[in-house]
């Protein structure tokens, strides 16, 4: 029998497609009456949907209508009903940034997967990072900077070198983005209800703009980072298909 079900998409035309044959199939029940949702595209609009869940107590299951689809089931329009019921549950918080920008101004913003720190102009960011409150870092030169989640811990973290997260291993990793000071630093492991600052040195020189799941700020001078422990975000997946075992599969790839 199949659950009451919420079903969305992206806007790119597989997914589109994908949801009107699916809803033609199953019905579709609104979202406030449903016990689930099921999520239509790529990584992106995962990501995207569990931000617009937030607060609902609602999980997700995703179906693989984008490129990679790390965070998704493969696509299949048979057997929808049985998938779900079977499913298993992967509970993550998201990171809490708190953002102060040389005007003086202070935007908030969660990431399900990075808060990253890039730099704007042509010359190197030079970074100051603190982790409890302690100096751990009086200068990094470099790119940039992040603090990944083990969920995101394949997306941008890795593609900087990072290392790949267990989901239950309670950590998170601060990594470089093409470090040039000190050159042999490769980030570091830091406990999950850290508190890392990162101060930008020399902003008006060299400007540096934060980033939480695609919502930018530009020109800070201080970005905190946290994991809030009060979100939960529910994905579901498909059994022995988890994010436990695609984390450790990635490690063997």
């Amino acid at each position: 029998m199949m659950p009451p079900v919420h079903f969305t998409a992206s806007h790119a035309e597989p997914a589109q497609e994908a949801l009107q044959r699916l809803i033609a199939r199953h019905g579709d029940t609104p979202l406030d009456a449903a016990a689930m949702v099921v999520a239509l595209g790529g990584d992106g609009f995962m990501l995207q949907t569990l931000h617009a869940m937030q607060g609902r107590n609602l999980p997700v299951y995703g179906m693989n209508r984008g490129t990679v689809g790390f965070l998704m089931n493969s696509y299949a329009e048979d057997d929808l009903p049985r998938r779900l019921l079977a499913a298993e549950e992967t509970v993550i918080n998201p990171l809490r940034m708190w953002a102060r920008c040389a005007d003086g101004t202070q935007h908030e913003a969660l990431a399900i997967n990075e808060v990253s720190l890039l730099r704007e102009g042509p010359q190197a960011a030079k970074l100051r990072i603190h982790v409890d409150g302690r100096m751990r870092m009086e200068e990094l030169v470099c790119d940039g900077a992040l603090v990944s989640t083990p969920a995101g811990s394949t997306a941008y973290n890795y593609s900087a070198h990072g290392p790949i997260l267990p989901i239950g291993s309670e950590v998170l990793a601060l990594t470089a983005i093409a470090p040039f000071r000190p050159r042999r630093w490769r980030g570091a492991l830091l406990p999950k209800a850290a508190e890392v600052e990162i101060e930008v040195l020399n902003p008006e020189r060299r400007p540096v703009m934060a980033d939480a799941d695609s919502r930018s700020v530009r020109h800070v001078t201080t970005v905190r980072i946290r994991s809030a422990a009060d979100i939960r975000h529910r994905l579901l997946f498909d059994r022995g298909h988890g994010l436990e075992e695609r984390l450790l599969r990635e490690q063997f790839v």
